[in-house]
């Protein structure tokens, strides 16, 4: 019998032995090491030493989480102008708003509503952002329950109240972009591994579960995709219809 911690990397799974797992914690700031190896984001105090990290993303040649997360929030950002620029056109011209009003619905409500942070001052810039995002959804019903009654009314609670609310969502929402390194780490875990007498830290995104198997379940793959001289890969394994990518062993980069 073989125990995998099982995590995940975008949409991929990974399995690691359990026995050359030390801890999993949470991934932290780093500090930065002048003139290291790509794979490795930087080092961390570890009990009476410093453990190196390296970014597993990196090592499988995915785009770091940092940089994963902007381009989400280019694109939440984007879906909000277009809210208010949809829901004016129907203020004016009478036609169906057919977007959603309702704060959870949207894509950013519900990042929203899975997003927890342990750390201090990214969770102050996410409940400004939580706050102002639902202040605007919560708007945008009442101005087009307003529209029902008197339409020029409703145009004016747009432009006052509306517009302001607007502004002030996109600005927490700037600011929340600008901690996406605090954030990326509020999300991500780091597993503390022990190979071969080296002891370093693997960044992954979030751990899914522990696998007891057997060796026999390991099936082997015609092409390892991402096997390198710092990942070598052992097979494949079929969780209830999940493919999981089983590691052999992970080497520091030097």
């Amino acid at each position: 019998m073989i125990d995998l911690i099982v995590f995940r990397v975008l949409n991929n799974r990974y399995a690691i032995k359990i026995e050359n797992i030390q801890r999993i914690i949470q991934a932290v700031e780093l500090t930065t090491i002048p003139n290291a190896h790509p794979l490795i984001d930087g080092m961390m105090s570890y009990e009476d030493g410093v453990l190196k990290v390296v970014s597993f993303r990196k090592m499988i040649g995915l785009e770091t989480y940092p940089e994963e997360l902007a381009s989400l929030f280019e694109k939440l950002k984007d879906a909000h102008i277009s809210w208010v620029n949809s829901l004016e056109e129907s203020l004016k011209r009478g036609t169906e708003f057919t977007k959603t009003t309702n704060p959870h619905l949207c894509e950013l409500g519900a990042w929203i509503d899975s997003f927890t942070s342990y750390e201090d001052r990214v969770t102050v810039v996410f409940n400004e952002l939580m706050e102002y995002h639902k202040k605007l959804h919560n708007a945008g019903t009442e101005v087009l329950d307003l529209y029902k009654k008197d339409q020029e009314s409703a145009l004016s609670f747009f432009e006052s109240e509306i517009q302001e609310i607007y502004t002030k969502t996109l600005s927490a929402l700037d600011v929340f972009v600008e901690e996406l390194d605090a954030v990326a780490n509020s999300m991500q875990k780091l597993l503390v591994y022990e190979h071969e007498g080296k002891i370093f830290a693997i960044k992954v995104d979030a751990i899914e579960d522990i696998a007891h198997i057997e060796e026999g379940e390991i099936m082997s793959a015609s092409e390892q995709e991402h096997s390198s001289e710092f990942l070598e890969l052992r097979g494949v394994l079929d969780v209830d219809g999940v493919l999981i990518n089983v590691i052999n062993n992970v080497n520091m980069p030097k």
